[in-house]
């Protein structure tokens, strides 16, 4: 079956993008290697912005319909009430982990890529994705808070942080953790790494929320 033009730019501008870096990989040598002509990469997307934009657009859709339907089945089960923590935060990492051993959803390119953003951090691509992800932090947010209800909001925000930096790093160099282990831990074994990600976030996530200065200081007056 042929490939169509546009699928065409946007996995070489994937893979150059990964390799090279989002200012370093030139929109001539997208061009190049996806083996079209520059009208079609301007009919198609217009800009180089938007190239980078769709790039992240279909693989982080496919994610994030995935992600709503585990986090759906899991609201659904608890009837509007406390969703178990444990499963929002499967709902919630599962999807992103699969998608690094899945070729047919970007696979270890697109992993590489989505590292260039923790790498290569500017203004431009903070807005990309906030933007792709603005359905997911709005869903998820919410959840979160129904599960961990004496939470005060700064301190879940926090947390939250925490927890897509904690799971971006294995995304971003799964390789590292297999070289400093030994192989003992294998980034590779998905379901392993979703279930110790899941167990490491819970335990921070429902951790005491940590005193004030000014509170220790009561306290030991008192």
């Amino acid at each position: 079956m042929k490939t169509d033009t546009r699928t065409l730019v946007l996995d070489a501008a994937e893979q150059e993008f990964a390799d090279h870096g989002f200012d370093g990989a030139p929109l001539r040598q997208i061009i190049a290697r996806a083996g079209v002509n520059a009208a079609a990469v301007l009919y198609h997307f217009g800009s180089k912005e938007e190239l980078i934009s769709s790039v992240f657009a279909r693989r982080i859709g496919v994610m994030t319909e995935e992600r709503l339907r585990l986090l759906d089945a899991c609201e659904t089960e608890s009837r509007g009430g406390r969703p178990p923590l444990e499963q929002v935060l499967e709902a919630f990492v599962g999807p992103a982990l699969r998608l690094t051993t899945d070729p047919a959803k970007g696979g270890k390119v697109f992993m590489r890529l989505f590292g260039r953003t923790l790498a290569e951090p500017s203004e431009y691509l903070q807005k990309v994705m906030n933007q792709h992800f603005s359905v997911v932090t709005a869903r998820f947010g919410a959840a979160f808070r129904r599960a961990l209800p004496q939470l005060p909001p700064a301190v879940l925000h926090w947390r939250f942080q925490f927890a897509v930096g904690a799971m971006g790093n294995i995304m971003a160099d799964p390789h590292n953790l297999k070289e400093v282990t030994g192989g003992l831990c294998d980034p590779a074994d998905t379901e392993t790494a979703i279930r110790e990600l899941t167990t490491f976030l819970a335990a921070g996530l429902r951790a005491p929320v940590a005193a004030t200065p000014r509170q220790r200081r009561r306290k030991e007056r008192a």
